[in-house]
């Protein structure tokens, strides 16, 4: 219940009362389980980074041998992300312009961000590319714009990122000549 109210609404505009009547219980039986509504909010980051994490290691389950494969699997969940009519932008950003730097769910949220970017720097490094941490920034970048793009109304734009991507990963150029692995 509280994963949803925030993300509809915001983690500031959500109070405990609100979240105790959806999920049909009174606030002293959330704070057994909570201590307080900062402890709820990192349970809600670390939920979201756990389901990001998957998405990777189903991908590296799928295509254990071509990181070409991963990659093109991976690009078309963002593009299923991108266009779902639920999308409102990434849950972990939204949740991050929100809190205070020093919040502890900030730190759940950067190690995912970060855990996400070396995701795409491996895979980039077992496809060969030339430079796979600068091209690591770009899909990165381009993803996570594409997404805040969506908050803010402008679907287009976002829509348009697949092909980017695509055309982005297409044109990269590769180490020593190397031929992608699709095997």
């Amino acid at each position: 219940m509280a994963r949803e109210l925030f993300y509809r609404h915001g983690l500031h505009s959500v109070g405990v009362e609100l979240i105790a009547e959806a999920a049909q219980t009174n606030k002293m039986t959330l704070y057994r389980h909570f201590k307080s509504k900062d402890e709820l909010v990192v349970a809600y980051a670390r939920e979201l980074a756990a389901e990001g994490d998957a998405v990777w290691e189903r991908l590296a389950a799928a295509h254990p041998h071509s990181p070409e494969s991963r990659l093109a699997a991976w690009v078309d969940h963002v593009e299923e992300v991108l266009t779902s009519r639920f999308e409102r932008g990434c849950a972990l950003a939204n949740a991050a312009v929100e809190l205070q730097p020093d919040h502890p769910a900030r730190t759940v949220i950067e190690e995912y961000k970060q855990r996400k970017r070396e995701h795409l720097v491996q895979l980039f490094e077992l496809s060969r590319h030339r430079d796979p941490e600068t091209l690591a920034d770009e899909v990165f970048l381009l993803f996570e714009g594409a997404r805040i793009s969506i908050q803010c109304g402008g679907r287009g734009p976002a829509l348009r990122a697949v092909k980017m991507l695509r055309d982005l990963l297409a044109g990269a150029p590769r180490a020593d000549g190397a031929e992608p692995n699709t095997a």
